[in-house]
């Protein structure tokens, strides 16, 4: 079971891992990024607890170790029990959810194996934004999406604020990088069996209720919010599709129009 350990001093080497999150919490190849999984809050923190990601420590204000006491029972991990001052000072900001916990990355996983057991993919394209990756990850994770494939200028899934966003379920939905250069990458998934429909407001594309995606195994293409698609990538696809809407609107959130498509091809 964890070790719980009271420290007192904000600058103890045991909280290295917390220290300055506003610049520290990044992917490793990013300059002062060290690469680890933050998860913030007792739900998330829970969840963090249950992933296949190797969670290094906990730290937090009692109160916060307390409420996961049953997670913790199961695993081998230091737990740093400190007041919300301590914590401040490490961390760089006031936080009010009271717990942190860190991790290293997992394996990477296989996209091209992913794609052979989908039936459904969501492909982002230049989704650069970590609080609508966050809510793309958690609209999957309740919608029963397999998967999630990153293509080029896509945002880290696991900075910390999609991490929080998605209320820690981008550590249970299964995401990649998709290989080889883009859009021609697509090419792999509709090999393997997967229609490929690109979401876009383009008043052309099919109305999402009748392209016939239904129970038919897909990877869903979804833009940035504003520029959308690049025509490359609207090109490569196998169809475009739109939600329609009433007028004057043009476009939803991207984790919302995601979720109605979602609920379309999965029902």
């Amino acid at each position: 079971m964890a070790t719980i350990t009271p420290v007192a001093d904000p600058a103890d080497p045991r909280l290295d891992d917390y220290r300055d999150l506003t610049t520290a919490d990044r992917r490793p190849d990013r300059p002062g990024g060290r690469g680890l999984v933050i998860a913030e809050g007792v739900v998330v923190v829970r969840r963090l607890l249950d992933s296949p990601y190797p969670v290094r420590s906990v730290m937090g204000q009692p109160r916060r170790i307390d409420e996961l006491a049953g997670d913790l029972a199961g695993v081998d991990v230091p737990a740093y029990a400190v007041d919300a001052d301590t914590m401040a000072t490490a961390v760089g900001f006031h936080l009010n959810r009271g717990v942190l916990a860190v991790a290293d990355r997992a394996r990477p996983v296989d996209a091209l194996a992913l794609a052979r057991s989908a039936r459904l993919l969501a492909v982002c394209e230049g989704v650069n934004d970590h609080e609508n990756l966050g809510s793309l990850f958690r609209n999957a994770a309740a919608l029963g999406v397999d998967g999630v494939l990153l293509g080029p200028r896509c945002a880290d899934p696991l900075y910390r604020r999609s991490v929080r966003v998605s209320m820690g379920h981008v550590l249970r939905v299964p995401f990649a990088e998709l290989p080889g250069p883009w859009p021609d990458a697509l090419d792999d998934l509709r090999a393997a069996g997967l229609t490929v429909a690109a979401l876009t407001p383009d008043p052309g594309a099919v109305p999402l209720a009748r392209a016939g995606l239904a129970g038919r195994r897909t990877a869903l293409l979804l833009g940035a919010e504003g520029p959308g698609l690049t025509a490359e990538a609207l090109a490569a696809a196998d169809l475009a599709v739109r939600i329609p809407m009433a007028s004057g609107v043009d476009s939803l959130n991207v984790a919302t129009a995601a979720a109605i498509a979602f609920h379309a091809v999965l029902s």
